[in-house]
């Protein structure tokens, strides 16, 4: 049964969290009727602002960071929404780079509770209807919307997005989306709309993909077809993108400051979105050129000294993870710190870390969804690691044994990097 609404007053973000975890009876209920018909009483279906979807499996993170330093870099106001957040709630709801506060989502949280009635909404589908409803008190020009998982009844769908992209597609969330790439592609493409521009920065995208797109209706731009970028020796690159009279070309640019070569895919996906949307939100390269040194996202591959922070939990982030290390010539020289959900796939995981890491350090996740530091053995038995009660105490280890010219790796989820980060922030 749902607990009381939290006190009108005080108002608190907690008591309004623990409330909305409460309100139905499962944590993840994909489907876009309950969360639609709150925005319709809102009044939230057709914002002023220009909508952008960012969904797929990895690299949604750093598109979503990227897209919004170049539109504010160019002078407009940008809201961001995504998910999960690492150490705040607020970051998940950011206006103009900075995350929303804590009165601001509560004055949200009233309004949707006062409009939803009798309907149960999650708490992804509260979060997002406070994104909606915030981004448009702000008046921003830009709203990018992460997809929390999937696409097509994922409940950033219920807005009719501008510009629509799809960054890679990897087997996660399998008892959701499907067993395949194929059925995956299918869910993540649900985001495209008729006459909007869709991009694909998947290299061999599954056919459905492309299936969807003409369904749809949706003009579909892929990466090595309407779009390629061209890495230099000096470090800097070029975008290209078009055909004929209308091709585009953006030199000289400097590389994305997040590391591994990954990110130039992510970026040139990010820029063919850019160029697509350039008859209503105009950008010069020069807003380009600002935005990418300037590029940060928390916990993905974020270096503390000795400390390497990776939110990598699903098998293709883990092998971009392994070949960043390989590429900084930290292979074979990392202590990982391993912290892992049960729903995630483990094994996989652990296979691409095993050849690059010197030792590893299993700590235990909180139940229900945490793994506790036997089972994680267990699943994880090829990285063969020594087994703590809890992440503290792995990393306190990792950092004790740590030798010359080392790092410690710590991975395999949000929760276990943010137990982490909130140590070294002291």
């Amino acid at each position: 049964m749902p607990i009381d609404p939290p006190p009108r007053t005080p108002r608190r973000l907690g008591e309004w969290l623990a409330y909305q975890e409460t309100l139905h009876p499962r944590a993840i209920e994909l489907g876009l009727d309950r969360v639609r018909s709150v925005a319709i009483t809102l009044d939230l279906l057709h914002p002023r602002a220009r909508t952008l979807t960012v969904a797929g499996t990895n690299g949604k993170g750093s598109t979503v960071a990227l897209l919004d330093g170049i539109y504010r870099a160019a002078g407009y106001r940008v809201g961001t929404y995504t998910s999960p957040h690492l150490l705040r709630y607020n970051e998940r709801i950011v206006v103009d780079g900075k995350p929303v506060d804590d009165d601001a989502l509560c004055e949200a949280f009233e309004l949707i509770e006062a409009a939803r009635g009798s309907i149960e909404l999650t708490y992804f589908e509260f979060g997002t209807l406070a994104a909606l409803w915030l981004f448009r008190a702000a008046d921003v020009d830009v709203q990018v919307l992460e997809v929390g998982l999937g696409g097509r009844l994922d409940a950033v769908n219920i807005i009719d997005t501008d510009a629509a992209l799809v960054t890679n597609i990897g087997l996660d969330h399998i008892d959701w989306l499907g067993s395949d790439r194929e059925s995956i592609g299918r869910e993540k493409a649900g985001i495209f709309r008729h006459g909007r521009v869709a991009i694909c920065v998947d290299i061999e995208p599954p056919a459905s993909i492309a299936a969807v797109a003409a369904a749809v209706g949706a003009p579909l731009r892929s990466i090595g077809i309407d779009f390629s970028y061209s890495p230099r020796s000096d470090g800097r690159w070029e975008w290209r993108g078009g055909a004929g009279a209308d091709a585009v070309t953006i030199g000289d640019l400097p590389a994305p400051a997040l590391a591994g070569a990954v990110q130039l895919r992510n970026a040139a996906g990010a820029l063919a979105l850019v160029e697509a949307m350039q008859s209503s939100l105009p950008v010069a390269a020069t807003a380009i050129r600002a935005a990418l040194p300037a590029l940060h996202l928390p916990g993905r591959f974020e270096r503390r000294g000795a400390v390497i922070l990776d939110v990598a939990h699903n098998a293709e982030a883990a092998q971009i993870l392994a070949l960043n290390l390989r590429e900084t010539g930290l292979a074979g020289r990392a202590r990982l710190v391993l912290g892992m959900l049960a729903d995630k796939p483990v094994e996989e995981v652990a296979a691409a870390l095993a050849p690059v890491v010197v030792a590893t350090y299993l700590g235990g996740l909180p139940p229900p969804r945490g793994l506790s530091s036997d089972v994680l053995a267990e699943r994880a038995h090829v990285l063969r690691g020594k087994q703590f009660p809890d992440i503290l105490s792995a990393f306190a280890a990792a950092t004790r044994d740590l030798g010359r010219d080392e790092v410690v790796l710590v991975c395999g989820s949000f929760l276990t990097v943010a137990e982490v980060a909130r140590q070294l922030d002291g």
